[in-house]
């Protein structure tokens, strides 16, 4: 039998699970790939030459098939890429991230009021992309808001440290970083993350992987300070020696309940409603076609 792929997503509880060997202990065989790198190189970002946008995020990776068996990414891309049969996303539970954009130390924007007109950098139809417009819609109309789409969250944080950016949506390693080396917190972008399913995983292995996660999340709600020095595992080496990472929170939190039809058709119609996604993009798979649940495979 194939061994079951896991594709990371920046956080520690996959790290912790196997430091402790939940998996190994569940029975699953298992292999913990690392996520896709940035599309830009930190030398290109902080260069004259860096493309203007990336117009390319977790939606599309997931239309284009990902290699893995289970991967996260925010709750709206898996709910529109689940219902667009690109997999199916788990029921069972989700996770919570906190999320922000953040400025330069020495910018003039004080309020999300003053980010009208200015280019925020967001990942393309990834959790950045909608959370910024989540929380800037109680601030600004929407003709007012405007998205820049700078790559995912690691090209982010290069044009931002660089100073090739005016503001920028950052979560995980990423939002501790920025927040260690004094960049200003304007808004609260918290947002929640789904797990993808894709086609042919073994629904025993699923529960596997979530039970294992479940004990790694106890051990992180209760000593967080064993396990942020895994962040370095997938943040880029160039910004190692510029955070303490005894410093840093816990990030992403897995949270065990329901992912429910009712927040699965909120979320559709959220989308819907702010013209997300073109006609052939869009899914039109409902809650029972999209969400899998342990119960539901019995």
């Amino acid at each position: 039998m194939a061994k079951f792929v896991i594709q990371s997503h920046g956080r520690l509880q996959e790290w912790i699970a196997e430091e402790h060997g939940y998996f190994a202990e569940e029975g699953l065989d298992y292999v913990l790939s690392l996520g896709k790198p940035a599309k830009r190189s930190a030398g290109v970002a902080g260069s004259e030459d860096a493309p203007g946008e990336i117009r390319h995020g977790a939606f599309e990776s997931y239309a284009e098939g990902r290699s893995c068996n289970v991967s996260a990414a925010c709750h709206w891309t898996v709910n529109m890429a689940a219902s667009a049969g690109h997999g199916r996303m788990w029921g069972d539970a989700y996770s919570v991230t906190p999320s922000a954009i953040f400025v330069p130390p020495d910018s003039p924007i004080g309020r999300p009021e003053d980010l009208a007109g200015v280019p925020v950098e967001v990942g393309y139809h990834s959790g950045s992309h909608y959370s910024t417009l989540q929380a800037l819609l109680r601030f600004l109309d929407r003709d007012r808001i405007n998205l820049n789409f700078g790559g995912v969250l690691w090209d982010r944080l290069a044009l931002l440290v660089d100073g090739k950016a005016a503001a920028g949506n950052a979560f995980g390693a990423p939002y501790y970083v920025l927040e260690q080396l004094g960049f200003r917190k304007i808004v609260d972008t918290t947002f929640m993350i789904g797990s993808l399913v894709t086609d042919g995983a073994d629904i025993e292995d699923v529960k596997k992987y979530f039970r294992a996660l479940r004990r790694a999340q106890r051990d992180l709600d209760l000593e967080p300070e064993r396990y942020t020095h895994y962040f370095l595992r997938e943040l880029p080496k160039r910004y190692h020696a510029m955070v303490d990472m005894r410093r840093m929170g816990p990030g992403e939190r897995l949270v065990f309940e329901p992912y429910t039809r009712e927040v699965f058709e909120r979320t559709h119609r959220w989308m819907q409603a702010l013209e997300l996604f073109d006609e052939q993009s869009r899914g039109s798979g409902g809650y029972r076609e999209s969400v899998l649940t342990g119960m539901a495979a019995h």
